[in-house]
Parts: C-alpha cells; sequence; structure tokens
C-alpha cells in the first residue's frame, strides 16, 4: 500500500471518528454540557460562563444575549446549542450549514426536558437520565413550608429601589419552587413579560417574605448592608416579620441541572 493511499485511509478514518465541536450560547448551557461529560468536545462558550472553573478557561463568543456570528464561525462549530433567546443568532448560523440545537430552559420541566435533548443529541442519554432523576429525586424530598405565604424573589442586590426591581413572574422555575414549597407567588400578574416594579409596586403587593439574588460575578460593589437597609424601611409584611434574606450562592441564577441544588436552598429558605 502506498503512503499516499495510507494516509488518505488514515484521513477519512480519523473524520469518520472526529467529536463535535460543540459551542455553548449561554452560561446554563455551558454547564449541563460539562455535566454531561462533553466538555472535551466544548471549544466556546458566552460570557459569564463561569462553573465549572475549567469553563472560564474557554474563548469567548460574546454576551449570552449577544453572541458574535463572526467570532463563532472562526471556530468552526459542528454544532451550536443556544436558548429560545438566541433564536435569532442560531436562525442566522443556519445560512452557514451549522447545526444548531434551541433549548427552552424557564420551568423546571424545561430543564430537565433540555436535559434529556441535549443527552440524546450527543450520545449521553445516560448521563443525561442522572441528571434528571437527580432533580425529581430533590423534588421528592422538598421542604415545605409549615406556615404557608406569599414570597417575592428579587433578581439581583440594588441599594437604590426607586425602580427598576427585577422581580421572578409566573411561568418560571422560582415560581416552580414557590410552589413545589407549599408557598404562594407574591407577583399574581400572568404576563409573560419580565415583571419590572418600583417600590410603591413592592408595597402595593405586600410580600409575607422576600428573598433577593445577590450575584457577586455582576454587582461586585453593591453595598449589602445599606441595600438591605433600604429594602427593611418599605412598609411590607416581610420587613415587619424580618423576612428578607439575601442569598449569594451562584447557581441559584443559573436553569442547569443544578436547579436541584437551587431547589433545596430555596425551599429550606421558604420552609419556616
Amino acid at each position: 500500500m502506498s503512503i499516499k493511499i495510507f494516509s488518505f485511509i488514515l484521513l477519512f478514518v480519523l473524520n469518520l471518528s472526529a467529536s463535535e465541536r460543540i459551542i455553548s450560547l449561554s452560561p446554563s448551557i455551558t454547564e449541563i454540557l460539562y455535566a454531561l461529560n462533553a466538555d472535551r468536545e466544548l471549544v466556546a462558550t458566552s460570557s459569564y460562563s463561569l462553573y465549572p472553573k475549567e469553563a472560564q478557561k474557554l474563548p469567548i463568543i460574546g454576551g449570552y444575549e449577544s453572541p458574535h456570528i463572526e467570532k463563532i464561525l472562526s471556530h468552526s462549530p459542528t454544532l451550536v446549542v443556544g436558548q429560545t433567546f438566541n433564536q435569532a443568532a442560531l436562525d442566522k448560523l443556519k445560512y452557514f450549514k451549522i447545526k444548531t440545537l434551541t433549548l427552552k430552559l424557564k420551568t423546571i420541566d424545561d430543564i430537565k426536558n433540555s436535559i434529556s435533548l441535549l443527552g440524546k443529541a450527543l450520545n449521553k442519554t445516560t448521563q443525561a437520565n442522572k441528571l434528571t432523576t437527580n432533580i425529581q429525586s430533590v423534588i421528592a424530598k422538598i421542604k415545605k413550608s409549615q406556615k404557608p405565604h406569599s414570597v417575592m424573589i428579587v433578581y439581583g442586590l440594588k441599594e437604590d429601589l426607586r425602580s427598576g426591581i427585577y422581580i421572578a413572574g409566573n411561568n418560571i422555575f422560582f415560581d416552580d419552587i414557590i410552589t413545589l414549597s407549599h408557598n404562594t407567588n407574591s407577583y399574581t400578574n400572568n404576563t409573560t413579560r419580565q415583571p419590572v416594579l418600583n417600590y410603591e409596586n413592592v408595597i402595593a403587593l405586600n410580600p409575607d417574605q422576600i428573598i433577593i439574588l445577590h450575584s457577586h460575578a455582576t454587582e461586585p460593589n453593591v453595598n449589602v448592608n445599606a441595600a438591605l437597609k433600604n429594602w427593611y424601611s418599605l412598609p411590607t409584611n416581610a420587613a415587619k416579620n424580618r423576612k428578607i434574606s439575601i442569598i449569594d450562592e451562584d447557581y441559584t441564577h443559573i436553569p442547569s441541572h443544578r436547579i436541584a441544588l437551587t431547589i433545596q436552598r430555596l425551599s429550606k429558605e421558604m420552609s419556616f
């Protein structure tokens, strides 16, 4: 056999066995890919992909809501995985004949279904089943509130409460956790838009408990004590009963397989 023919056969075999070149468009998807043991195929990801630490070494292709098509193409991906809010970018990539996968990661069921879908796409069904089974096991053991009450979950800690208070609305995994804990979401409007309040709206809703999700990555300079003092200055049942708390675990913001940890943490916080 000539060297030329041997080289051709070797190249053909290598192409057949070549692994995927995956790009993740969000921190949540990055985490799931690592949990599925698909990290060797992951060649780039979005900003704020901080977990696990190994992910921080990957090239960044832009923000998770504004990925750069040129940067994505420069990594020659065979698969780009995004969320529903990435659909415009994913549609553009189809013009370049790049395979894409869109995941919905809003509710707990969405997260479990997306883990299964991604696992199937990457021939990682066994790993995906372990992740979804763990989530379901945590749900079965969830701490339930002894005194059902209304809960407001706030995204981000800020000192100025006059406007721009983002909270968890309906049809999202935080709302699922509130319900599973036998409590109620203080925000009852069924709008699909992101609820954004000012302090007057918060007073009107009058939640019995307020849980503030604080991210050190995106809010490194906030004065925690000053912010908490401002929250307690609002005339609400939560302030009156000293039921305003700050949770700063990084996983609570991320709809990935680590939703299992978020369920445990938040249900414990609401179980009084």
